[in-house]
């Protein structure tokens, strides 16, 4: 990684503006599920990781108590990690299908995953001052991931943490597949976000998934070339 990727990570795995966030993510280390007693938890914010070349970045919403915050890494041992490394592996974003702890061999190819926040929010729902605390790391990641082309948003809070990030306005009326020209020529293309509510409901299927990383992949083509980009959608 990149020195100044490298400094951000550990600036930000040092991190505790939130008061409530540490509180949550030790106490879900200090009581875990019985499937994970004796799993060294993570407990620490989490940063992005990735290929700092990539073209595609991936922004999800903060890490899962018992996902992330366990293995320090982003949708690494989780269910909605479980579909996300499916979708990119076939896409050709990464090498392997499953993540299940940070030293798995896992790479990620011309991608790159980080979220709008870095600590579990209790009920996946953080403040918006906590995400305000959050979002000057975001920023300072963005600027070094210079070859960016295509956002994925997963979820609607991801959706307009990406806006924010990239100075969309008005900001993006969020559904499954909408499609935005964000400033500088880059798109961001919108997506539920691979959770069990989500994928168990069947209000996201794995077709539905993988049709947002191959529509990435093309648009990147796209606009890598130089060529315009008729977008497919939008929300209005």
């Amino acid at each position: 990684m990149p020195e100044p990727l490298a400094e951000l990570a550990q600036r930000i795995t040092a991190c505790e503006r939130c008061p409530r966030l540490v509180a949550w993510r030790q106490e879900a280390a200090a009581n875990p599920p019985r499937r994970y007693r004796g799993w060294e938890y993570w407990a620490r914010p989490v940063p992005g990781f990735g290929d700092p070349d990539a073209r595609l970045l991936i922004l999800g919403l903060a890490p899962a108590a018992h996902g992330a915050n366990r293995t320090g890494r982003l949708f690494t041992g989780d269910r909605s990690g479980d579909w996300l490394f499916r979708a990119l592996h076939r896409a050709g974003f990464a090498n392997q299908a499953a993540s299940t702890h940070r030293d798995d061999g896992l790479e990620l190819v011309d991608a790159y995953i980080t979220a709008s926040v870095r600590c579990p929010p209790p009920a996946n729902r953080p403040a918006p001052e906590e995400r305000a605390a959050c979002f000057p790391f975001l920023v300072e990641e963005a600027a070094q991931l210079r070859n960016v082309r295509v956002v994925v948003a997963l979820g609607a809070l991801a959706a307009d943490t990406a806006a924010r990030l990239f100075g969309l306005r008005p900001r993006p009326r969020f559904a499954h597949g909408a499609e935005y020209v964000l400033p500088g020529g880059r798109v961001l293309l919108c997506s539920y976000h691979p959770s069990q509510q989500n994928t168990f409901t069947g209000r996201l299927r794995e077709e539905m998934f993988d049709a947002v990383f191959a529509r990435a992949r093309q648009l990147i083509g796209l606009l890598t070339a130089g060529t315009s980009v008729a977008l497919r959608s939008s929300a209005g």
